[in-house]
């Protein structure tokens, strides 16, 4: 297995991370994959293992289209362990016109979405031919959700029986659909959640408990405007789920996930300690090195503390970065990490990219290292700052990740062209130890 603090492509294309799992003592991670150019196109399941999140290993594909409701595609999905198998959830594509010049994609946005369902008893080998099967039909119901734009099945156990959470849109509006079984194959429709101001359609949803609270994680589309791309971003809302009646209350506040804007499609788990743990697709708008585009952010633990929501690198990949330089050319192939304190009025150059610190909150500018994408917005800001000063900063040649205050708030960039200077007052700078 091969360190990956991201976790990148192995060829082609990879977005949103799916079936997030820790199974039969490994981490297992699938993710939407087209693995015959760094382009979308019609959507697989890549598979990668780690006994650690940071030793990673890239299995062959463990799903492609074969069915009729998946013919176009294998969309977003979860995976959950009942009696020592692994089941995936996933949703699947049906094209009603393909584009005869691309077949992968489709013309008139005119395709239906079902939910389907495949297992292991390996987590490695599955059947694509024999063993999926529809739980969920293309919905016709508009008063429900859309028959085109439902998708992305997360499924959990409750008390007594299985719940999902789909996203949705109804009258242009953005909701979450909450499905219940007790079987993991006949599937009941229950409920919905929304928000006003949220967007026009939902993608997906995570729901999950830590440290008492309920969160919900969301994908809006058309939430921000402002004539940039990457007009959907992804927020976190506090939310109560009862099971008695399968309904979910959502908060009137949220945060994002991630103030860099760039991080989207999240999935959580939980880890072998029992730790709620997350990681994002971060968007590329070219590729690293010519034949891949696509990773992903590091390992993240979700913690919830006075209705405010924390996200902090899982300690076995920021316990690893031990072995203090004096240079960045001193580093490991996955990069480095700076320690510093920040000041108002300091900032730090890191290559390029510049954070500075004003009116107690974190400004970042990437535009001197994202050359060429001006539909793509450079400058980020967080919200005023509340614990102190300290920033960890993770540095990748295409990705990076800055924490404050021990995840206090987190701004994460895609990059293009770093240098290997540093300027900055004070800083430690450290890279991984073997």
């Amino acid at each position: 297995m091969k360190n990956a603090v991201h976790l990148k492509s192995p060829q082609g294309w990879i977005n949103d991370p799916n079936g997030f799992i820790y199974y039969k003592g490994e981490y297992h991670l699938f993710y939407q994959h087209f693995p015959y150019a760094p382009v979308w196109g019609r959507m697989h399941w890549g598979h990668a293992v780690s006994n650690d999140l940071l030793h990673w290993e890239h299995k062959s594909i463990a799903l492609f289209p074969s069915k009729k409701d998946d013919r176009s595609g294998c969309f977003s999905g979860s995976a959950v362990e009942h009696d020592g198998k692994l089941y995936l959830f996933y949703t699947g594509v049906n094209y009603t016109e393909e584009d005869p010049e691309n077949i992968n994609l489709y013309l008139n946005n005119d395709f239906t979405a079902a939910q389907l369902m495949i297992t292991s008893d390996d987590g490695v080998r599955f059947d694509n031919i024999n063993d999926k099967r529809t739980v969920i039909p293309p919905l016709t119901d508009k008063n429900i959700g859309c028959g085109i734009n439902t998708r992305d099945p997360k499924v959990w156990r409750g008390n007594d029986a299985w719940y999902m959470v789909l996203g949705s849109t109804s009258d242009n509006k953005g909701r979450v659909l909450l499905y219940k079984s007790t079987d993991l194959t006949r599937w009941e429709y229950m409920s919905f959640a929304e928000k006003d101001g949220f967007g026009w359609g939902w993608e997906c949803p995570d729901y999950f408990k830590v440290d008492e609270s309920g969160v919900l994680i969301i994908s809006p589309m058309g939430f921000i405007n402002g004539g940039k791309k990457y007009n959907e971003i992804t927020v976190c809302v506090l939310a109560d789920f009862s099971e008695k009646d399968c309904t979910m209350r959502l908060s009137d506040n949220y945060q994002l996930l991630d103030c860099g804007q760039d991080l989207y499609a999240p999935q959580s788990t939980t880890d072998e300690d029992g730790r709620r743990i997350l990681v994002a697709w971060a968007r590329m708008p070219e590729p690293m090195d010519g034949f891949r585009i696509g990773m992903f952010c590091m390992p993240r633990i979700v913690e919830v503390k006075n209705k405010h929501i924390y996200f902090r690198p899982h300690p076995n990949v920021e316990g690893r970065f031990t072995k203090k330089i004096s240079d960045t050319s001193e580093a490991d192939e996955n990069g480095y990490k700076i320690v510093l304190e920040l000041k108002n009025g300091d900032s730090i150059d890191i290559g390029g990219y510049v954070l500075e610190r004003r009116d107690n909150k974190i400004y970042a500018d990437r535009s001197a290292v994202f050359a060429g994408h001006d539909e793509i917005k450079c400058r980020f800001k967080t919200p005023e700052i509340c614990d102190g000063e300290r920033l960890d900063i993770y540095v990748d040649k295409n990705l990076i990740e800055v924490y404050i205050n021990n995840g206090e708030y987190v701004l994460t960039n895609v990059v293009y062209g770093l240098s290997g200077d540093i300027r900055a007052k004070d800083y430690e700078l450290y890279t991984i130890a073997y």
